[in-house]
């Protein structure tokens, strides 16, 4: 199982509360049998009407890991191909000021994590990852602290989701193979299920 308890890279800040799934990855991009390829789209009407300059196209946040968002990231339809959208253009955990409900749950069951800072905290990375680009930015859930450069700041998520991360038990396809033999020793006990060895 794969536990999540700190990691680091660079950060990519990204203004504006209420951003909602169908601006994080329109619906005509909905349509795919798998995500693959989404990554490429995410965003999309916002980056064509930036022309260029919204910040998932600059050339110096290109391979960043961690987004910076402000309030309610991810409010609007209940789609899990925002977060997929998202985690295939390379973002790997999220710090905002508040995310929506079903987008933080869909997040925490393919391994984002999305922790919460006060606003004024998120400002500041926002501003140091415009200021410095490069900077090493960390978000570690054992601590509870995220950095960037010099800047620390707390951060929060809730008990559950937290323990997941640390421990693995948000990875559910890991805690399968983890524990084949006992689903295979349960399995045989089944009286609908005949076990093929």
């Amino acid at each position: 199982m794969s536990k999540i308890q700190s990691l680091s890279g660079t950060g990519i800040p990204l203004v504006g509360s209420d951003i909602d799934t169908d601006r994080i990855i329109p619906a005509r991009f909905l349509r795919c049998v798998t995500f693959d390829g989404l990554g490429e789209q995410v965003f999309a009407d916002d980056r064509q009407q930036m022309q260029g300059k919204h910040p998932f196209d600059l050339p110096e946040y290109q391979g960043a890991n961690v987004l910076v968002v402000n309030a309610n990231f991810g409010c609007g339809s209940s789609r899990e191909h925002a977060p997929q959208a998202i985690s295939k253009w390379g973002i790997q955990a999220i710090i905002g000021e508040s995310f929506a409900e079903i987008f933080f749950g869909n997040c925490v069951s393919i391994g984002i994590p999305c922790v919460i800072a006060e606003p004024e905290a998120v400002k500041a990375f926002q501003e140091a990852l415009k200021a410095n680009p490069q900077a090493t930015v960390t978000v570690d859930l054992e601590a509870m602290k995220a950095h960037c450069g010099d800047l620390t700041i707390d951060v929060q998520m809730n008990a559950g989701s937290r323990q997941s991360f640390i421990t693995g038990l948000w990875d559910s396809c890991g805690q399968l193979i983890a524990n084949v033999d006992q689903i295979r020793a349960t399995a045989t006990k089944l009286p609908y299920l005949h076990w093929a060895s």
